[in-house]
């Protein structure tokens, strides 16, 4: 794949130092180097001590990823919500693993995507994934199409300019719920259990911000907005809060005939494009389980 840029500055700059700049890491620039990749100025290979001048054009090839030999492709069917040469977004099913596991070998999202990549092709096949999903959770999730892309979106999740909101639908004692708070509960490992974390003094920082959108006496729908990414974060916040989960057996919810797992839908993802600069906003609507299930409770 090709990346181009135009040095702009007055004084001169050695081009490693303008690619670090870019956001290409010493270690891509080791994988451009040694595995067929190449670097131009003025059409002209050079190395990366060269001195650029202003109005310079850099071509950088960076060399293709080919694919994951250990990971199985499955030919499910795929809801693309987005997709173009760097990225992908997808509207993952409630029931499927965002990754495989020691519990979920196969049949997770990543496994989708590697068939489709394999059916379409695509010189890059090796899996990034982004931003991830509880296997029950519904919702937008993010793939980086390469690994440069990959690096650059970690970056903005470290800067937390990457946003998820989640909807959700809880239980307890929801009377009680205010319509905005933010919830600071360390989160850390449940130390009887290899799957559940817990809060905790000990644990790493969380927080996650939460917006009421509507109640009745047994049940509330919130909006969420996470500013940290702990594993089951909303589920274990929202549970330590007194409000967990409609269907989340792990942790406490009420369970229901209507809803056969947690009531979390990822249902906006926001995000500054790495190569375009643009911001770009995803929405996707509620489930039809979730869907129903608000249907239901209005009612009573």
């Amino acid at each position: 794949m090709k990346f181009c840029y135009v040095y702009q500055k007055k004084e001169s700059q050695q081009l490693k130092l303008f690619l670090k700049e870019q956001g290409i890491s010493r270690a891509l620039l080791a994988k451009i180097k040694f595995q067929g990749g190449k670097i131009f100025v003025n059409g002209k290979v050079e190395n990366v001590l060269y001195s650029l001048k202003t109005e310079d054009k850099v071509e950088v090839i960076v060399p293709d990823e080919g694919s994951h030999e250990t990971l199985l492709a499955d030919d499910s069917p795929i809801d693309i919500v987005y997709e173009d040469e760097h990225l992908l977004v997808v509207n993952k099913p409630a029931g499927i693993a965002s990754i495989p596991s020691q519990y979920h070998p196969n049949k997770t999202m990543a496994n989708r995507v590697k068939a489709y990549y394999k059916r379409r092709a695509y010189k890059d096949q090796v899996i990034h994934v982004v931003t991830r999903l509880d296997r029950d959770t519904s919702g937008l999730m993010l793939f980086a199409r390469h690994g440069f892309a990959h690096a650059l979106l970690d970056k903005e999740l470290q800067k937390k300019s990457l946003r998820k909101k989640y909807r959700a639908i809880v239980s307890g004692n929801v009377s009680s719920i205010k319509p905005h708070e933010v919830i600071n509960f360390p989160i850390l490992r449940d130390p009887t259990s290899i799957i559940k974390r817990q809060a905790g003094d000990n644990g790493k920082p969380a927080e996650t911000e939460y917006w009421l959108k509507q109640r009745n006496a047994e049940f509330a729908v919130v909006d969420i907005q996470l500013h940290t990414g702990r594993t089951h974060q909303i589920r274990v916040h929202f549970s330590t809060a007194g409000f967990p989960l409609v269907g989340d057996e792990l942790y406490g919810g009420v369970l229901s005939s209507k809803l056969q797992r947690q009531a979390l839908h990822c249902g906006e993802l926001e995000f500054i494009h790495p190569f375009t600069k643009d911001q770009l906003s995803f929405k996707q609507e509620l489930p039809k389980d979730m869907q129903n299930f608000v249907q239901i409770f209005e009612t009573r």
